[in-house]
C-alpha cells in the first residue's frame, strides 16, 4: 500500500487529498491507481470512498489537471507546527526538515478544521515559544505524544499539566550554547563601544547626511584587561568565558555548583561563591541563567546597587531574571554605566516603555539563536527528539520534572 498526496484544481479552486492505493502497471504502461480510502484534508469535502483513477505517462487526468505531490511508504505521523513563513514561522528550508519525516499541519489550518487534524497530530513542534501549548490547544490533541520545542528554556511551558496527559517535553540545550556566547559577547563589545547605543549611535553619525565632524562624546570603555562577571556559568555561560579569555579579561563566576578546578583553569576563570563580591568586582556582568523560581528577580535594586558606577550590564537568559523598575532606576540614576539586554518582558516591551527611550541602554529582539547554522540544528534536533519519542527510542533531551 501506498499512501499519495495530491492536489487537484476545478475551475480556480484548489483541493488536496490523502490517498492509500494499490499500484499496478498495465501493458500500456499507464499506472493505475486503485483508491481504497481517501481523506479530503482542505477544503474539507466528502468524497466517495472507492475510486478509481488512471494517471498516463504523459497527461495527469487533465479533466482535474492532478498533481502527484508527495509519494511515500506508509504513514509519517502528524505534526503540528505554528506557520512557514511569517513573524513566528519557519523559513522554507527549515520546514523542509521538519516535513521529510512527519505530515506538518500549520497552526491556522488546525484552528479551521480541529475535528479533522487534532485526532491525528502526535507531535507538537514549538519554534520561538509558537503555538503557546495552552490547555485549550493540549487539550485539542488527543493522540499528541510529544511536544518538542526549539531552545533551553522551558519557562513558557506548564510542565506539571503536560506530563499529566502523558505528554513528554523535549528541548535543545547542546547546539545554541556557541550562538548565545557570540550574542553575549556582541552585546558586551558594541555596549562599551557605544555602536548602536542610544543619540551617539556610531553607525548613524557615520552614515548621516549632516555629520561633518566626529563628536568627541563617542568615548567608550576598554573590553581587553577589564573584569567579567559571569551569573551562571552552565554551558552558555563557559562559552562566554572561553570567548572572553581572547580580550584577556579577567574571569569572576557565580554558579550553584563549583565548576572542576581543570575547567576553571583552562579558562582562568575564578569561583566566587558570593554574588554580591562578583557584582563589586566586575566592569561587566553578564546574566546566564535559566529562568526558575530561584533566578525570577535574581538582579534587582540591591544588586545593581553593589555594582560599579562604570559598569555595564548585559542579560541573555530571561527578562523576569532581571527586575526591569529596579534597571530603569538604576539607568536614570547612573547606579550603573549601560545595559544591553537580548531578552525582556514581555517581548516586546510596550512601545512607552522606560527602557526604549533610555540612551544607555542597547536592546534586540532575542536573536541569541538566530543563525542560519544554529536554526538548522535547532530544527534537526527537535526532530531527532520527537522521532525517538514517537518510535519509543531513548529521548535525546527530554525535560523531566525535578
Amino acid at each position: 500500500m501506498t499512501v499519495i498526496m495530491l492536489k487537484y484544481k476545478v475551475m480556480d479552486d484548489c483541493y488536496y487529498a490523502e490517498m492509500a492505493v494499490c499500484l499496478s502497471c498495465v501493458p500500456e504502461r499507464t499506472p493505475t491507481l486503485l483508491v481504497k480510502h481517501s481523506c479530503w484534508l482542505y477544503p474539507y469535502h466528502p468524497v466517495p470512498p472507492l475510486l478509481l483513477l488512471v494517471l498516463r505517462t504523459t497527461l495527469l487526468c487533465p479533466p482535474l489537471h492532478l498533481l502527484i505531490l508527495q509519494v511515500m511508504q506508509g504513514e509519517k505521523p502528524w505534526a503540528l507546527i505554528s506557520e512557514v513563513g511569517g513573524e513566528h514561522g519557519y523559513l522554507e528550508e527549515l520546514a523542509d526538515i521538519l516535513q521529510q519525516h512527519f505530515r506538518t499541519v500549520c497552526y491556522s489550518e488546525l484552528l479551521l478544521h480541529r475535528e479533522l487534524y487534532g485526532p491525528r497530530i502526535q507531535a507538537l513542534f514549538i519554534w520561538k515559544f509558537c503555538p503557546l501549548p495552552d490547555r485549550s490547544l493540549l487539550m485539542s490533541l488527543p493522540a499528541l505524544k510529544v511536544i518538542s520545542s526549539g531552545g533551553v528554556g522551558v519557562d513558557h511551558l506548564d510542565l506539571t499539566f503536560i506530563n499529566s496527559l502523558g505528554v513528554k517535553v523535549t528541548n535543545t540545550p547542546h547546539v545554541v550554547s556557541d550562538a548565545t556566547a557570540d550574542m553575549a559577547m556582541a552585546l558586551l563589545l558594541s555596549s562599551a563601544r557605544k555602536i548602536l547605543e542610544g543619540d551617539i549611535r556610531c553607525h548613524r553619525i557615520s552614515v548621516a547626511p549632516e555629520t561633518t565632524k566626529i563628536p568627541q562624546r563617542l568615548m567608550g570603555f576598554e573590553v581587553t584587561g577589564s573584569t567579567l562577571g559571569i551569573i551562571g556559568m552552565g554551558e552558555i555561560g563557559y562559552k562566554i568565558a572561553q570567548r572572553s579569555r581572547g580580550f584577556d579579561m579577567k574571569i569572576l563566576y557565580h554558579n550553584r555548583t563549583r565548576r572542576a578546578v581543570e575547567e576553571e583553569r583552562e579558562v582562568e576563570a575564578c569561583y566566587c561563591e558570593s554574588l554580591d563580591d562578583l557584582l563589586r568586582m566586575s566592569d561587566f556582568v553578564i546574566v546566564a541563567v535559566n529562568l526558575n523560581s530561584d533566578t525570577t528577580g535574581l538582579i534587582g535594586w540591591r544588586e545593581m546597587s553593589l555594582m560599579k558606577p562604570t559598569a555595564t550590564l548585559v542579560n541573555i537568559s530571561r527578562g523576569l531574571v532581571v527586575e526591569q523598575d529596579a534597571l530603569v532606576k538604576a539607568l536614570q540614576t547612573g547606579t550603573i554605566h549601560a545595559a544591553a539586554l537580548d531578552v525582556t518582558h514581555p517581548e516586546p516591551l510596550p512601545r512607552d516603555h522606560p527602557l526604549l527611550s533610555l540612551p544607555n541602554v542597547l536592546i534586540t529582539p532575542h536573536l541569541g539563536i538566530n543563525t542560519y547554522t544554529t536554526a538548522r540544528r535547532m530544527v534537526q534536533r527537535m526532530l531527532d527528539n520527537a522521532q525517538a519519542v514517537i518510535n519509543g527510542l531513548s529521548i535525546p533531551d527530554e525535560v523531566k520534572l525535578k
